[in-house]
């Protein structure tokens, strides 16, 4: 990639390229979050642009790598925000967030998503594939051959990463609403 060879222009030529598929992401992103958000895709978009533009190490192998570090920064992006708000409120109307089909977590908009974070957090200190296969899968959208590709592993180990990683990221959810 251009970029890789320091081209300051290769990114604003990808952007245009990729915005579609980003605001797509940003948007299931923003379904999880609280009605009456500020922050919308468009905004979630730009404000990861501002962030990519400002990372300077990276060495992009591919497009899932990319997709991953955008899915990495939309992440941080709302766990800032949530944390920001301080919402943890509990109540009524809790939306429900599909980690896949066989597992259902409820996220509460604002305090859940922190939970998320933190949950997460803790699994890439067990073992941090792991953390990065759920990263990539659920905050990324990204397909087990994207995965894979990204991780440079098999799918059949991004497969079972991603079905031990919700059992866990399950239990210790649930061991922090008792």
């Amino acid at each position: 990639m251009a970029w890789n060879q320091g081209d300051p222009d290769a990114l604003e030529a990808l952007l245009p390229l990729v915005y579609e598929e980003l605001r797509q992401l940003a948007g299931r992103y923003m379904k999880c979050e609280r009605s009456g958000h500020t922050l919308q895709a468009t905004a979630l978009v730009n404000e990861v642009y501002l962030r990519l533009i400002d990372v300077q190490r990276v060495r992009w192998q591919n497009r899932a790598h990319f997709f991953a570090m955008a899915a990495r920064l939309m992440r941080r992006i709302l766990v800032e925000a949530a944390r920001a708000r301080d919402a943890r409120k509990r109540g009524a109307g809790t939306p429900i967030v599909s980690l896949d089909e066989a597992l259902v977590v409820p996220i509460e908009p604002d305090s859940d998503l922190v939970a998320l974070d933190e949950a997460l957090t803790a699994l890439a200190a067990v073992d941090p594939r792991k953390s990065r296969v759920v990263e990539m899968r659920f905050f990324g959208g990204l397909s087990l051959d994207e995965t894979a590709e990204a991780l440079q592993v098999s799918r059949d180990t991004v497969k079972r990463d991603w079905k031990m990683a919700k059992l866990w990221l399950l239990r210790e959810l649930q061991r922090g609403r008792t």
